[in-house]
């Protein structure tokens, strides 16, 4: 299996006579399948919250949407199973699936009691798949209901980053309204997953398969996008890179030996694109086509247990013109609007956090029409309704800061 690595700048021409120029380049990376049917074992760990908050039906859902996981899986796939409350437990330990009904026993044995320590059951979620990780597709889905307030958020993090150092990805699940968002979007992101908000209760096992499903399809993992920029071209020196697609993060550029940057973009997948975004400064280039950057992925291929695959480097190239006409490519464009439209989020959630209502409703109706020009009609009623709100001279309610936040950046979004 090989990398499909294409980039397109947001203006393939450039002014001659321009002194400093800016342009996007988008950059679509996947996994080029010879079939989207998965060849490699997957390695599946779920990580569930059982405390208190979560007696009765909560729990029970839980269960049955982990019920029809353990079904989904294949013969030579692996799961492993952690409930934490304020400690954490290994329910299933890491196996070969052979017993599935054995397995959902255990599960439904569960039952809700005590606080909430995500920390806990991530350290031992990580233990569990790190065993099973060897050609294989390691994937955790964590689901709390609460705020961390038994646990350490900084050591979140920390275990969030050292499940991508073992090529381990990590999905949260945020079930109801009370859970922490800053805490469960950081694991997403620094897991290299996505975060998905479970609102009700019939909507825990619909949310499990659309995760489930998007994993199924991972070709390739641990992919790194290196660039290396070309004299007279510069990163834009605040937040320079950032994923659009599937879901927007702000990724974190690694300076290199010789000049050369990367980002790390964990797995790909074979039916779903990852676009990255990056933002760069052009000097004054004489006329004709210009190569201005060159690019490469590395990547492991679970299915042939083989890693650091270095793919073909791809040059991008810009044509200076002394009679300059822009080239604009609508699909960048597009990106450029998504990326606006979580930032635009963003300023606003913390112009609330400062108390300045006014000032965050300008900028969620700001981001409402930049969904709208990019055709994203749902988002853009969510933020709007958020921003009407505010205008209204009331508070937004934990649901409606939730709902805003992840219509800003991904596409597992509410229906």
């Amino acid at each position: 299996m090989k990398v499909s690595l294409e980039p397109v700048l947001s203006d393939a021409n450039l002014d001659v006579n321009q002194q400093n120029s800016q342009r996007q380049l988008a950059v679509s990376i996947s996994a080029e399948p010879q079939s989207l049917d998965r060849n490699v074992p997957l390695n599946l760990c779920l990580i569930l919250d059982h405390s208190g908050s979560m007696t009765g039906r909560p729990l029970e859902t839980v269960k049955k949407a982990a019920n029809r996981l353990v079904e989904r899986l294949k013969v030579g796939d692996r799961l492993s199973v952690i409930a934490f409350d304020h400690r954490a437990k290994v329910l299933v330990p890491n196996q070969i699936i052979e017993n599935p009904e054995k397995i959902k026993q255990q599960i439904n044995r569960l039952s809700a009691d005590g606080g909430t320590a995500i920390d806990e059951g991530l350290r031992l979620g990580i233990e569990e798949l790190a065993k099973g990780k060897r050609e294989s597709i390691s994937q955790a889905f964590l689901l709390t209901d609460g705020e961390n307030e038994h646990g350490d958020n900084h050591r979140c993090l920390k275990f969030a980053e050292l499940a991508t150092s073992y090529n381990l990805t990590l999905n949260s699940f945020g079930f109801g309204d009370n859970w922490n968002q800053d805490i469960l979007e950081n694991i997403a992101d620094a897991g290299g997953g996505s975060l998905s908000h479970i609102q009700k209760l019939d909507q825990v096992e619909e949310k499990f398969n659309q995760m489930f499903d998007r994993i199924q399809t991972v070709g390739l993992t641990n992919a790194h996008l290196r660039f290396s920029l070309m004299p007279k071209v510069r990163l834009a020196e605040l937040k320079p890179v950032a994923q659009v697609c599937p879901d927007t993060i702000e990724l974190p550029v690694q300076p290199e030996a010789d000049g050369i940057f990367s980002v790390r973009l964990g797995d790909l997948m074979k039916d779903v694109e990852r676009v990255v975004l990056t933002n760069i400064y052009l000097g004054q280039l004489p006329e004709g086509k210009n190569t201005i950057a060159k690019l490469q992925v590395i990547y492991d291929d679970p299915s042939k247990n083989e890693t650091g695959i270095s793919s073909d480097i791809i040059s991008v190239e810009i044509n200076s013109m002394s009679t300059y006409h822009p080239a604009v490519d609508s699909e960048v464009q597009k990106h450029i609007l998504a990326l606006g439209k979580y930032r635009q989020t963003q300023l606003a959630e913390t112009k609330l956090q400062e108390g300045d209502r006014a000032g965050a409703a300008t900028l969620l109706q700001t981001a409402a029409k930049t969904a709208l020009q990019m055709g994203d009609t749902g988002a853009a009623t969510v933020l709007q309704t958020s921003a009407t709100r505010l205008q209204a001279g009331k508070e937004l309610s934990e649901s409606d800061r939730k709902k805003t936040r992840i219509v800003s950046k991904t596409t597992l979004q509410d229906s």
